[in-house]
């Protein structure tokens, strides 16, 4: 039995803008990928486990070099990155042999370095516990939420019915793996925004974990400013 970790770098994060892709911008002195891939060294170094990075081969170079630089040596495969995340993960999963009936995936945006052991850890331990079953960490939502509507206007709603889904998210591994091969087989995955939609679709059922306020989603220049705070709250 053991733990697949997905770690999706795939994008090129136009979004965050830059000299370099937010998963390689500089995290208190360290490249935001090394730090989550740091992260999950942490939380299963007790467990047998792979840890396999989705990364445009286009990046490799630039990675290969940062390895270097920051005397990084925490195995990990490097599989080639799709053009949308719903196909980085299709190619790491298609690129896993030999997977266990009770091995579990867990797959996670390279963008939450902050991703605390517990969370990690809660994760899997609820995806070993049913094979139809994924699991996906969420914390409660703070603000105000309305849904617009077709014709311009919005309507509220109730706060406390919603959360706000983080990652990693964990499931069976061959599950999983059907999961996605079904959506590729039924031509339409542009609607999938992350794997517990893909698992769902599929007729799995997702449970709720408790996340974590840490484990923030670097988009913007100004994330990695709020990261850097929280390294320093959690010293």
């Amino acid at each position: 039995m053991k733990t697949i970790a997905i770690i999706v770098a795939g994008g090129s994060g136009t979004r965050f803008g830059g000299d370099v892709p937010k998963q390689f911008a500089l995290l208190a002195g360290r490249p935001v990928l090394m730090r989550t891939i740091e992260a999950f060294k942490r939380a299963l170094e007790n467990e047998d486990h792979i840890i396999m990075v989705a990364l445009s081969e286009a990046l490799w170079p630039q990675w290969i070099a940062l390895r270097h630089k920051y005397d990084f040596d925490i195995p990990h495969d490097l599989i080639d990155g799709g053009d949308t995340r719903f196909g980085s993960v299709y190619n790491v999963l298609r690129s896993i042999h030999d997977v266990g009936d009770d091995d579990v995936v867990l797959v996670h945006d390279a963008a939450r370095p902050l991703v605390p052991a517990a969370v990690i850890r809660d994760v899997a331990a609820a995806a070993r516990h049913s094979k139809s079953c994924g699991v996906v960490p969420v914390v409660p939502l703070t603000d105000s939420v309305r849904r617009m509507e077709e014709d311009g206007t919005s309507i509220a709603i109730d706060r406390t019915t919603l959360r706000a889904v983080q990652t990693p998210q964990g499931f069976n591994a061959q599950t999983l793996t059907t999961a996605y091969h079904l959506a590729v087989k039924a031509g339409d995955t542009a609607g999938f925004t992350d794997d517990a939609s893909v698992f769902e679709a599929a007729g799995g059922r997702i449970r709720m974990v408790n996340g974590h306020p840490a484990n923030i989603k670097i988009t913007y220049p100004a994330d990695i400013l709020i990261a850097e705070q929280i390294i320093k709250a959690y010293r």
